[in-house]
């Protein structure tokens, strides 16, 4: 296990970010007192230092993204908001269904650059994989828009070890997005190969729910550096390899900052193993 020392990444090996990012998903985007509440909380985590921010077109069905150029456009020189596609919904309220035909797609990120008023989406990921379209129709379509200047990075999302050996045959994969924390370490081996790769690892629910009430070991923890546990999950998640870029979701003021300051709690070398052998579920 690498230890994750760095406050910075490269994604693709060009774009640098702060590697505590924000996950934009639980963000109320409604008219009125919660939209400004959000708009607010989005500005304030660019104050923090904030430098990624994840969105997709399933959150809100675009309304996420329209709600990151509210708050934050015309966005600053060093801020990268990743967005993602491939996933529709065919009429309101009906469940969200995976879509990676390559028209679907290209009519996606032609959407998402309007929506973010982008020449360039600087990291654009796949939110899932379609299985019943082959992977190189799907990614070459992204290879495509990608040479065209409509793509800067590709990313994946929620994929296999063996999903992600297929993908780099067809195009550089500059990030993976898998559901990962202390207490979920079901794509361990996923994670390891990014690390091997250099790739950006962006786990979702990096605070596992659990970590709310926190195990006896989390919260022992907590204790012994005056912290939450939180942000024990989260400083965990940094020291895990320097390519985890947690992505933190929340409305609230007082939580992304604690979620921010979390970048700089240092776990003892103890400490670390003893979160190491909490159990897997």
């Amino acid at each position: 296990m690498t230890s994750g020392t760095s406050s910075t990444f490269r994604i693709g090996g060009e774009i640098e970010v702060r590697r505590m990012g924000f996950g934009a998903m639980r963000l109320p985007t409604e008219a009125g007192a919660p939209r400004t509440a959000s708009i607010a909380l989005l500005r304030r985590a660019v104050e923090l230092g904030v430098t990624l921010i994840d969105t997709a077109y399933m959150y809100g069905w675009g309304a996420n993204e329209e709600l990151l150029v509210e708050a934050l456009h015309p966005y600053p020189d060093d801020l990268l908001i990743a967005t993602k596609v491939a996933i529709e919904q065919s009429a309101p309220g009906a469940e969200a269904q995976v879509n990676g035909r390559p028209e679907f797609l290209r009519e996606q990120v032609e959407q998402a650059l309007r929506r973010l008023r982008v020449e360039r989406i600087g990291l654009l990921q796949m939110h899932r994989l379609d299985p019943e379209v082959p992977l190189a129709d799907q990614l070459g379509t992204l290879r495509e828009l990608q040479l065209d200047g409509r793509i800067g990075h590709i990313g994946l999302s929620e994929v296999t070890v063996d999903e992600l050996e297929e993908a780099r045959r067809i195009v550089d994969v500059a990030s993976v997005q898998n559901r990962y924390s202390v207490l979920d370490r079901e794509h361990e081996a996923v994670l390891d190969a990014c690390d091997a790769a250099e790739i950006a690892f962006l786990p979702w629910r990096p605070v596992h729910p659990a970590a709310s009430t926190a195990t006896a070991e989390i919260a022992a923890v907590a204790a012994e550096l005056d912290a939450t546990a939180a942000q024990v999950a989260l400083a965990w998640l940094l020291d895990r390899s320097p390519v985890v870029l947690p992505i933190p979701g929340t409305a609230s003021l007082d939580h992304l900052a604690e979620n921010v300051a979390a970048a700089n709690l240092r776990l003892s070398d103890e400490q670390r193993e003893r979160l190491d052998r909490i159990a897997k579920i």
